[in-house]
């Protein structure tokens, strides 16, 4: 069964001059020989100083870091070729986005016409994880049950502190700026696959959406992918932390599966009440308080993520992810990108330092050779 469970992993990094630390509008150099190299893994986004990739459909944790660090390594060596840097992290700290370029495509243009100065302002960065479920009927039940545990990953990844050269006190305010977007945030809970399709059908019949992928919850059924979507994280700048989130992840979803198996249950909760707790993990990140719905009562976030581990825990061996998944208690003792950014800039005061220390997390246990030739295929 735990075979089922793969994994494909979306990362969107900055481009980044590593001079004046700015972003840079030059996704084009470095994407043509990207798509030579890695073909359908690479492709640009709305702004041009930004890149994604993506990995192969990996039939576990093991296959992610491996492809997840190999594409950090190839991206960040074509950014070198340019006299450029890759950068890890939800926002960047200086950065203005009334001077970032727009790439050219009919997509994006469609986009920015539709919702104007909310898509335009858009300057962030972001995680994707999807793990495969090929039963549409268990992706909505596990995602009706998953939403509760979304708070707690955010707030593992925060990255985004900073926003136009203010320190925004929020850990991942890359969080607020997305709401903006229409049909986003934390999604309702669904009675079966069948209502959730009628509910889609419904937006595309009066002009809502144009496809499926205009949903934007934070976590979906993939629309064209048997995988459930997981899209709440800010991107981690360590590709450790990366592996260890999406590690979760899976082990979440197996879980939730193998409850769903015993025909045992997972108490739902209504999306006003787990957005309080998405509020908590932008505001404060790991050093705040969630509410613990069942106890009514506030508890320490690294508590209730702790209490996660302890949920997961027996699926872990089955995924061959036990290792993986220890990293998060790192991540609890020394805090997350956001956390270190915000302690460099209260030592220097300066927020190209922060920058520096992103450039440099980033490229973290990546391999300094990179193989230029090989491709996996894309998920």
């Amino acid at each position: 069964m735990f075979q089922q469970f793969t994994l494909g992993i979306e990362e969107e990094f900055q481009i980044v001059d590593p001079k004046t630390r700015e972003l840079r509008s030059h996704v084009s150099e470095i994407l043509e020989e990207g798509r030579m190299i890695l073909g359908e893994q690479v492709k640009p986004e709305m702004i041009q100083a930004q890149i994604e990739v993506g990995t192969g459909i990996c039939r576990n944790i093991q296959e992610a870091r491996t492809d997840l660090t190999r594409l950090r390594a190839i991206i960040s060596h074509l950014a070198h070729k340019n006299g450029l840097a890759i950068v890890a992290a939800s926002t960047h700290p200086i950065s203005q986005w009334k001077e970032q370029e727009i790439y050219d495509d009919p997509h994006y243009a469609l986009l920015i016409e539709e919702l104007q100065m909310v898509a335009r302002s858009l300057l962030i960065f972001g995680l994707h994880v999807h793990v495969g479920v090929e039963d549409r009927e268990r992706q909505i039940h596990i995602m009706n049950a998953a939403r509760y545990f979304l708070p707690h990953m955010l707030a593992l990844s925060t990255s985004s502190p900073f926003w136009l050269g203010i320190n925004t006190g929020l850990k991942s305010y890359r969080s607020e700026v997305f709401k903006k977007f229409p049909r986003t945030d934390i999604p309702d809970h669904f009675d079966s696959y069948q209502s959730f399709q009628r509910y889609v059908d419904l937006l595309l019949k009066t002009n809502c959406i144009g496809n499926p992928k205009k949903i934007w919850w934070d976590v979906r059924p993939h629309p064209y992918f048997p995988t459930l979507e997981f899209r709440i994280c800010d991107i981690p700048t360590r590709v450790d932390d990366t592996v260890a989130i999406a590690a979760l992840f899976q082990a979440i979803v197996a879980k939730l599966y193998k409850l769903i198996d015993k025909n045992l249950g997972f108490r739902l909760y209504r999306k006003m009440l787990i957005q309080e707790n998405k509020w908590r993990a932008v505001r404060y990140g790991l050093d705040g308080k969630m509410i613990d719905f069942g106890k009514q009562t506030e508890v320490p976030v690294r508590d209730l993520i702790l209490e996660l581990l302890e949920f997961v825990d027996d699926v872990l061996d089955e995924l061959d992810s036990r290792k993986e998944v220890e990293h998060i208690h790192t991540i609890l003792e020394r805090g997350t990108s956001a956390d270190e950014q915000l302690q460099v800039f209260k030592e220097t005061g300066d927020l190209k330092a922060v920058v520096d220390r992103l450039m440099e997390r980033t490229i973290e246990n990546i391999p300094n050779e990179v193989d230029l030739t090989a491709q996996t295929p894309a998920a």
